[in-house]
């Protein structure tokens, strides 16, 4: 078994890395650029951490967007054979339009046990934490999971806080959701950080609904698994799919009535999430840019010690191994 231990700091310097990328562009409009910047700012540090690496899938290429390879081979060599899920920018559009939520996100684990959803169309994805664990499912109604995890929590639906992307897509849940009077929290973009924040413990956020892109539920549900919450995902079907998706699903192998759950879209018990912020959210602040460097938060977590680590780095660009080369 690959121990990841040592590697979880090297593995923060790369999302680190693609939040600079990215925040050199914030408010800019220009979402191509800032995924761009961030996918060269992270291969920049990739390529000088010491593991034999792979990133398997990188949200990103559906919308034809700047992206890493699929099978793109990463690090030295020199190091532990493992396997990346890589999102550069989770929330480019927020981030594009200096709006809040955007965070560069990254799991690591040994090679074979990241299962990855195609990026072809969207899932539907539940993710709370541990109280919860075996008592919802996603043959329960709306209605039927809300009162599940206030109960499990010990809340009043009032005190319930749900947390969900704000799409066309989510409006019947959105009006379910008013009905049963919980507390809502809309977010333009990020449903990485969403997940994660409804497994942390006093973050205020208790349930994420919605449905969203197939490799960030990969990185979500390994968070989500590192702090010992649960995550949900089936696909999720709509009048606008094109009529061929579920075949072209089926052809690589997801069983479309499937509900997949952590433990199967991140096996095993060695496994990295990292991730730092774009812009402030609820998960974490935003780079600040300073005289000749930049501030940027990070958190980090690990299987199996599920420890949690929150830094903040103060770089200086000048004489920098990654930034003196691409500034």
């Amino acid at each position: 078994m690959v121990s990841l231990r040592s590697i979880a700091p090297s593995l923060t310097r790369i999302t680190i890395a693609g939040a600079i990328g990215a925040a050199f562009h914030i408010g800019q409009g220009n979402c191509d650029l800032i995924d761009e910047k961030a996918v060269a700012f992270s291969r920049a540090a990739l390529e000088q951490t010491d593991i034999d690496g792979e990133v398997i899938a990188c949200e990103g290429p559906k919308d034809h967007a700047p992206a890493f390879i699929t099978r793109e081979k990463v690090g030295t060599g020199r190091g532990p054979k493992v396997e990346f899920v890589v999102d550069p920018v989770d929330g480019t559009t927020a981030a594009s339009k200096g709006r809040k939520d955007a965070i560069s996100a990254l799991v690591c684990a040994p090679a074979g046990c990241l299962q990855v959803l195609p990026d072809d169309g969207y899932y539907f994805k539940v993710a709370t934490d541990s109280h919860s664990i075996g008592k919802i499912s996603l043959d329960m109604s709306l209605e039927q999971i809300v009162r599940t995890v206030a109960r499990e929590k010990g809340l009043r639906l009032g005190n319930l806080t749900v947390i969900m992307l704000e799409r066309e897509r989510h409006l019947e849940m959105l009006n379910t959701l008013r009905k049963l009077g919980v507390r809502i929290i809309l977010i333009p973009d990020g449903d990485i950080a969403a997940a994660v924040v409804s497994c942390i413990p006093q973050s205020g956020v208790d349930l994420l609904l919605g449905a969203g892109a197939g490799p960030e539920a990969t990185i979500a549900a390994t968070a989500v698994k590192c702090l010992g919450g649960t995550m949900l995902v089936k696909v999720w079907q709509s009048k606008t799919d094109d009529a061929m998706r579920l075949d072209r699903l089926r052809l690589v192998g997801v069983d479309v009535d499937k509900t997949y759950c952590e433990d199967e879209l991140a096996k095993g018990k060695e496994l990295v999430f990292a991730a730092s912020g774009v812009t402030k959210g609820e998960l974490l602040d935003g780079v600040r840019l300073i005289p000749e460097g930049a501030i940027v938060h990070s958190i980090c977590m690990r299987l199996p010690s599920g420890t949690v680590e929150r830094s903040e780095t103060e770089l200086r660009f000048k004489g920098h191994p990654v930034y003196k080369q691409l500034l």
